[in-house]
């Protein structure tokens, strides 16, 4: 049984979350300035503590502080000291940076296929009609074998579908070419905001989310400072790596703590204008996903951000201060209060309006699923640096990183774009290919002679056998392949 993780405290009281109920998710919210972010760290290094990864985004570039020991804060000292804590044991927790523009962090990319119709429509805020004519594309590249890998093979592929709109429609409905006008300009403007970093291979391998180093779950840090301009982008990336996650990840059941635990930070950016199909899709994964043995945490500045339907199940409460300046923070403050499982001790409506910074009305739920009575605590501070990392700090955790090199190299395989421009690197009779010629043999030569930096052999070849089961177009391309590879890989997965 894993230990209880103490977060806060009330007097004496420890407050302690159970690793067995952390994927019954969670909410950290609270006004500006009140410390939701430290909790949000100790929250972390926690859950790292005991072997349990850690996926977060950092919107204001204070969390990579997280990749160093800490010490030498007052503040810190001075709660530690409050606390009746000996001292704290500081340390840094193993830690990987990514980037959707590969600046602050390893490049963390999608394709365009793996992103799909549904979540490329809420990211272009595209209106029903024109979501439609996005999915018939979609199924046009499928029918036809065309991988979308990049924001080029789309714009390709809605150009000829546009241009065969007569011949397309009895098959997949009318396509506009006012719809595809529209879908267009959408690209633009994505790309404009910097959304072509976000498409192409290799594209993000979800096993390097659940990495762990020398026990401890490594901590996986989006720098998302510049990505939270294009806050819808923002919003559909992480609702994009929940739903990868929930798709892939088997069955769990009950564990003794979670395989990964995800904070979703500035959360309402997920729910401001979705619509109703979008959001019954969160609501879905948020109810299914405990049973893949993750734990998601939203982080909001108002419990009113969250739709009702999703804040019923978030079991584990961190509520911060609030304010009741307007009706609307009136609202906030009394619904927040209802949330709460009664202690008579505490008027949680007027404590939420006095509560410093730092301390927090705290709720987890007991070993049998039940809110404990909410109690008044102050958080215990984070063993590691409070404050962000330095920018040669952050370089050298990306270059020390085991998965240094891989992502770092964009691959442009041939695709949809080159298909359908006539640009194909060789004819398929002519390079004795049945599918498509776009793979790099070399890296498989590369891999088996053991060179390549950082996935080692094995990490190489599983790649290698990835991309090669998406270009080969053939049914009997594929059962070649597997029975090629199939005996290098030795069935097992990398790590």
């Amino acid at each position: 049984m894993t230990e209880p993780l103490v977060i806060a405290k009330s007097g004496v009281i420890d407050l302690s979350l159970l690793p067995a109920m952390a994927n019954r998710h969670g909410l950290i919210a609270g006004a500006t300035g009140t410390g939701k972010t430290i909790t949000l760290q100790t929250l972390a290094e926690a859950f790292s503590q005991i072997g349990v990864p850690v996926f977060m985004a950092d919107v204001k570039g204070d969390l990579s502080g997280i990749s160093r020991a800490g010490g030498g804060n007052a503040k810190v000292e001075a709660r530690v000291a409050e606390l009746g804590i000996d001292a704290l044991n500081y340390a840094a927790a193993p830690t990987v940076f990514w980037d959707v523009f590969g600046k602050k962090g390893h490049p963390l990319r999608s394709t365009v296929s793996e992103m799909g119709p549904l979540l490329l429509a809420r990211m272009l805020n595209l209106n029903d009609v024109q979501a439609g004519v996005l999915t018939a594309a979609f199924k046009i590249a499928d029918d036809n074998g065309w991988l979308l890998l990049d924001l080029k093979d789309l714009r390709a592929l809605l150009q000829h579908a546009s241009e065969n709109a007569a011949e397309l429609a009895g098959e997949y409905g009318n396509i506009s070419a006012a719809s595809v006008g529209a879908i267009q300009r959408g690209l633009l403007q994505l790309e404009h905001e910097g959304g072509e970093n976000l498409f192409g291979e290799p594209a993000l391998d979800f096993n390097d989310l659940l990495q762990t180093d020398g026990g401890r779950g490594v901590i996986n840090i989006l720098a998302a400072d510049s990505l939270y301009n294009s806050p819808r982008v923002y919003a559909t990336l992480l609702l994009w790596l929940l739903s990868e996650l929930f798709e892939n990840l088997p069955e769990a059941g009950d564990l003794d703590k979670p395989k990964l635990v995800f904070f979703f930070d500035e959360a309402h950016l997920l729910f401001d204008d979705a619509p109703a199909a979008l959001l019954q899709k969160i609501e879905q994964v948020v109810r299914l996903i405990r049973s893949k043995g993750v734990g998601i945490y939203f982080v909001s500045q108002n419990p009113l951000d969250i739709p009702d339907a999703i804040l019923g199940q978030l079991g584990n409460r961190v509520q911060h201060a609030l304010r009741a300046f307007t009706p609307r923070d009136q609202k906030a403050v009394k619904a927040a209060a209802e949330t709460f499982r009664v202690n008579p001790n505490i008027d949680v409506e007027t404590a939420i309006t006095e509560l410093g910074v730092g301390e927090a009305l705290v709720s987890f739920l007991d070993e049998k699923g039940i809110p404990a009575p909410v109690e008044r605590a102050l958080i215990k501070p984070p063993c590691s640096r409070v404050g962000p990392a330095s920018d040669a700090e952050r370089q050298e955790t990306i270059q020390n990183a085991v998965i240094y090199g891989h992502y770092e190299k964009q691959v442009d395989r041939e695709s949809a774009y080159e298909i359908l421009k006539g640009r194909a690197s060789q004819p398929a009779a002519e390079s004795g290919n049945t599918g498509n010629s776009g793979f790099d043999w070399g890296g498989v030569l590369e891999g088996v002679t053991g060179s390549g930096k950082g996935r080692g052999r094995q990490g190489v070849l599983e790649t290698a056998a990835k991309s090669v089961a998406r270009s080969i177009g053939q049914e009997v391309g594929r059962q070649i392949i597997r029975g090629v590879l199939g005996s290098l890989l030795g069935g097992g997965r990398r790590r």
